[in-house]
């Protein structure tokens, strides 16, 4: 795993619809069960076509993921502790907020690097 607070690659300027697809990538979120497929379905697709869409693919499916593994492990906290509810609200909080400043950073032709973010997909 990388550091991370390491600063991402140099990108490609984005071309086409580059940045639809590095956009759509991160707001996801808000299309409910989506927010996982949809970023992995464009990281697969675009991975050879563009470094721009592939690298915010890439880091919105890192961190969809990472939430979703944070949330799973709220439960058992939920259920012993009543704490996990606290923790999922924050969580809940964390992935919103972060994922509309991704897609604002992707469309200047930036990318983002979540915070709390485990790094699965190389």
């Amino acid at each position: 795993m990388t550091d991370s607070t390491a600063t991402p690659p140099a990108l490609p300027l984005p071309h086409g619809n580059d940045k639809i697809w590095a956009i759509l990538s991160h707001v996801s979120t808000f299309l409910g069960a989506g927010f996982i497929l949809i970023p992995l379905i464009v990281y697969l697709a675009m991975k050879d076509d563009s470094g721009y869409v592939r690298e915010n693919a890439r880091e919105a499916l890192n961190f969809h993921l990472s939430v979703l593994i944070y949330g799973i492990c709220c439960i058992p906290l939920l259920l012993a502790l009543g704490l996990g509810a606290i923790l999922a609200l924050g969580l809940y909080g964390l992935l919103l907020v972060c994922s509309i400043v991704a897609a604002i950073k992707a469309s200047n032709n930036g990318c983002y690097r979540y915070p709390l973010t485990l790094r699965l997909v190389g």
